[in-house]
């Protein structure tokens, strides 16, 4: 039987690190799908809601480039398929972006500046969620104050949630098998709040009654 190895090599081609030239529509095809997940299987609802945001493309974005910056942390340990992976995978969120804007009916120089301002945005929280990732929970917080939040965010609680979901993702996502993300670049997101969530984010804290026993 072939170990994954092997099975990796025959789909995006030979050793050194180069990935052969046929397996770029392969990767393009995963790449397109990890993005889909990342819109299609995330509840913009739930974010607008527990996080206080507006519904306005810029919310959306501002929560799918988090989406997308988790894909790119995972996939960029895969080597140098997973590196074009990571390239095409932000070349499908600007597309889509674009084309929102259009469908909402954005006019064309008020979108391309708009996109010009998301770009410089996405590099910098690009940057801050890396830091706040290989960081303690109060860097990763105050990246996401700064560029989920948009520095706009009162309650703690909100802030503790996101930076729990965050963690409860990448932690999910170091979990799925390398070879499998690249062939079909399939995500299922844990969502924001877990139905039975005090046993899977911390331990359960002990309960007392009025008189402490």
């Amino acid at each position: 039987e072939e170990g994954p190895v092997v099975r990796i090599k025959k789909v995006f081609g030979g050793g050194h690190g180069e990935v052969a030239q046929g397996s770029v529509t392969k990767i393009k095809i995963a790449a397109l799908r990890m993005y889909t997940c990342c819109v299609e299987k995330t509840d913009y609802e739930e974010f607008f809601h527990r996080c206080h945001m507006p519904d306005t493309l810029n919310s959306w974005f501002l929560i799918a480039q988090l989406h997308v910056w988790m894909c790119l942390v995972r996939m960029k340990q895969e080597g140098r398929a997973g590196k074009y992976m990571c390239r095409y995978i932000v070349h499908s969120m600007w597309e889509d972006v674009e084309q929102r804007g259009k469908v909402m009916g954005i006019d064309s120089f008020t979108l391309k500046q708009s996109m010009r301002s998301m770009t410089e945005n996405f590099y910098a929280a690009i940057f801050g969620y890396d830091e706040g990732i290989l960081s303690d929970d109060h860097v990763l917080a105050a990246a996401l104050w700064r560029n989920l939040f948009n520095k706009h965010c009162e309650d703690p609680r909100q802030l503790e949630l996101l930076v729990e979901y965050v963690r409860k993702q990448m932690q999910y996502l170091d979990a799925i098998n390398g070879e499998d993300l690249l062939l079909t670049g399939e995500v299922n997101w844990r969502p924001l709040v877990e139905s039975n969530a005090q046993s899977i984010l911390k331990p359960t804290s002990p309960a007392y009654n009025d008189e402490g026993l």
